[in-house]
């Protein structure tokens, strides 16, 4: 199918649209017209060093959130430890 990024040039929205030979032109979904500039397609690149960028970022976050999650976990023990006594 397909799928194609436009500009409208009346109010300046950015948008896909799916174009098939046989439907009408695309129209804004927001103001509805239909002058509209056909964006140039941005491919996907994919490389070795992006993907493992990618996955030292999720590893960061993911330690990021076990070091606030056993933050949580001490300062609750100490509650009650406090609570105990």
């Amino acid at each position: 199918m397909p799928l194609f990024d436009f500009r409208c040039r009346a109010c300046g929205t950015t948008f896909e649209a799916l174009v098939r030979a046989q439907d009408a032109a695309p129209q804004c979904p927001k103001c509805s017209a239909v002058d509209l500039e056909k964006q140039l397609p941005v491919p996907a690149v994919t490389s070795p060093e992006r993907i493992q960028a990618a996955a030292d970022k999720k590893r960061h976050k993911e330690a990021a959130k076990a070091r606030r999650d056993n933050i949580a976990m001490d300062i609750e023990a100490e509650h009650h430890r406090l609570e105990d006594h």
